[in-house]
């Protein structure tokens, strides 16, 4: 009952899609697990096609013919054939080429605006970030490090990996500065280090990020950043428990 509401899309929409199975079939094929009747799935894949920019006979179709952007709208319809109140979107036109990237982000845009959908958006690309998202979460080693909306993180960043992020993205150089070159290897997840997890590559790192992992707090109004050497002052980070 609670997968109903959330649904996903994902980063390969070559790999997402039965390869077996015909595009009505694809989009249908959540439905009938939520036991929809055979009328209502039938009128309801042929909206979805037309809402993702396809048409009705695409129906009798299968993956292979078609491209993938073609592919990934396929898969954005079969997301949005629960009616789900959130949609998870892993990456989701990074394997597609720009001119149908920006396709995919106005179709996604206009998903939001029409149906008042949320969304987690997934993604490297900064470009992309800063056109659809209102807020912002930076994640370092699988823990949130920064979180605001996307003005005060993209253009008032306050963690150093944040920094680093948005300097190495094109016309991403914050205040005039150079690129930010991170040095060493990123640890394993698995193995973490101790303290502040991004220490061993941060160039502000000091003997309290060694020890003691820092807890995110509002630095400079609603704008949580977890590091004791935020790049502006605010209310000095708690320990960790």
């Amino acid at each position: 009952k609670l997968r109903r509401h959330m649904q996903i899309v994902f980063q390969a929409p070559s790999s997402a899609l039965n390869p077996r199975m015909t595009v009505g079939q694809i989009i249908a094929e959540p439905m009938r697990a939520q036991g929809m009747s055979r009328s209502t799935i039938d009128a309801r894949v042929a909206e979805l096609l037309d809402i993702v920019g396809l048409q009705a006979r695409h129906k009798q179709a299968f993956p292979h013919q078609f491209s993938g952007g073609q592919r990934q709208r396929i898969g954005t319809a079969r997301a949005l054939s629960t009616q789900p109140d959130l949609l998870v979107l892993d990456e989701p036109v990074s394997a597609l080429d720009v001119s149908v990237q920006a396709q995919m982000v106005n179709l996604f845009t206009d998903l939001q605006d029409n149906f008042d959908i949320g969304m987690i958006f997934i993604s490297h690309d900064l470009t992309v970030v800063r056109h659809v998202s209102d807020d912002v979460a930076v994640m370092y080693l699988g823990r949130i490090v920064e979180l605001g909306s996307a003005a005060q993180v993209l253009e008032h960043p306050l963690h150093p990996y944040t920094e680093a992020l948005i300097s190495a993205a094109p016309g991403g150089r914050v205040d005039g500065r150079e690129r930010i070159k991170l040095t060493g290897e990123v640890p394993s997840p698995i193995n973490p280090p101790t303290g502040c997890r991004f220490r061993t590559r941060c160039w502000k790192a000091t003997e309290q990020c060694l020890k003691d992992p820092p807890l995110q707090v509002p630095a400079g109004g609603d704008h949580p950043v977890a590091c004791w050497h935020p790049k502006t002052s605010g209310p000095t980070p708690q320990q960790a428990d």
